[in-house]
């Protein structure tokens, strides 16, 4: 089985709700959020965690770079969506799919980088 690996920049607290899952799994999205889009690019991740998450409250002021594999098969039956840059390339996954998404990975979530803004108060993990 060839894999994919995918990318998920996020805040505090969806890391929260991954680590109450024992990292297998992602939140469901909020009624705004018709869309779930994990990257295909670590340096794009790490731009969002760093240069958008670690400036928001709502995310805690800290960015988290996750990092997963899913089948290439089951990959190929969503949209990749260029949002901008050559590298900002985003898988779009209806959020109403996302339980069967996240039962399609091969392995644990992973946390593979961190980063703090300056108002972060807390613990820094990771």
């Amino acid at each position: 089985m060839k894999k994919i690996t995918l990318y998920r920049p996020i805040g505090c607290i969806e890391l929260e709700l991954i680590e109450d899952s024992g990292f297998r799994s992602f939140p469901p999205r909020l009624s705004w959020q018709p869309i779930f889009y994990p990257v295909l690019s670590y340096d794009y991740a790490c731009t969002i965690a760093r240069d958008w998450n670690t400036n928001d409250e709502g995310s805690g002021f800290a960015g988290f770079v996750t990092k997963f594999d899913i089948p290439e098969e089951y990959f190929l039956q969503f949209e990749v969506k260029n949002v901008g840059g050559p590298d900002h390339n985003e898988l779009w996954v209806p959020a109403g799919q996302l339980g069967e998404f996240n039962s399609k990975r091969v392995d644990k979530i992973q946390v593979v980088k961190a980063f703090y803004g300056d108002k972060f108060s807390g613990t820094k993990r990771y």
